[in-house]
């Protein structure tokens, strides 16, 4: 199943051209969150049978008619995972991975959706775009094994980790330079697990302007779903909702105003940003 937050943040289920609005039924649930799809997915669970049953009475859109936004609108956290692929360590000159490295957070007010833009906070730095895939927890997980680990995941998304560049002079924190507000375009929708039968083999695209600048399948990845999260797990508990972004491949590259920057993932869909100053 794909879900998604469409228009005014309202819930929907996405079926082939279809949006069935089955946010309406968030309301006979304790709300417990800022982000309608954080409470779903708290009680996707346990009322399986009653989601699937919504679509029957629910309002239709085409999808042509609704504005798509990001999928997550308030994620508990962001995490992610630094040089996660062998060519962007070559390609970055790095001497360790993500399994040396760990992880970094991403401030939750970087998201943006489908058809936003990304508002580049400075014209004499550099500021790179990061094509990557992206999972969202289903369920609460401390030390969880890498066995057991695919359990623990809702779907997935894409994601675009926009980069401002150290240099020379500035030499700031990851979670600085990934933090900036419009940083973190996420989409098209999230799609359930049952779907992506293999996340370690799945092809990605980025292109800028339709040029191809980052194309790579997630079997090259160093961490992949599984490990992320028997090593993040075991260092912090996960919790429903939580967005976990798992690296990016070689050819990142400076973006600028007036670019349009378009993601495409295997089984999971394609979504466009726009680039602009602030």
């Amino acid at each position: 199943m794909k879900f998604a937050l469409f228009n005014d943040f309202q819930l929907g289920l996405i079926e082939n051209d279809t949006v069935y609005d089955i946010g309406h039924a968030i309301g006979a649930f304790a709300r417990k969150s800022d982000c309608p799809m954080v409470d779903f997915i708290r009680q996707f669970a346990s009322k399986t049978d009653e989601w699937a049953a919504l679509k029957e009475n629910a309002l239709r859109f085409s999808l042509s008619e609704v504005r798509l936004r990001q999928p997550l609108a308030r994620p508990g956290k962001i995490v992610a995972a630094p040089v996660n692929y062998v060519s962007h360590q070559q390609e970055m000159k790095e001497e360790l991975t993500a399994r040396n490295l760990g992880f970094f957070l991403k401030a939750q007010t970087s998201i943006i959706g489908p058809g936003d833009t990304v508002m580049l906070p400075y014209a004499d730095r550099r500021i790179d775009h990061e094509l990557e895939l992206a999972f969202v927890i289903g369920k609460t997980a401390k030390n969880v094994s890498r066995e057991e680990a695919l359990d623990y995941v809702f779907g997935y998304t894409g994601l675009i980790d926009v980069t401002l560049r150290p240099d020379e002079v500035h030499i700031e924190e990851r979670c600085l330079r990934k933090s900036f507000d419009t940083f973190t375009p996420i989409g098209p929708w999230i799609v359930t697990k049952d779907e992506i039968p293999n996340p370690d083999d799945i092809n990605m695209v980025l292109k800028v302007n339709c040029e191809v600048r980052q194309k790579v399948n997630t079997r090259d990845l160093i961490c992949n779903v599984a490990e992320l999260i028997s090593i993040y797990s075991k260092i912090m508990t996960l919790e429903p909702g939580d967005l976990i972004a798992t690296g990016t491949p070689e050819g990142v590259g400076p973006i600028k105003k007036g670019d349009a920057i378009e993601l495409e993932i295997e089984g999971i869909g394609q979504f466009e940003v726009k680039v602009d100053m602030a």
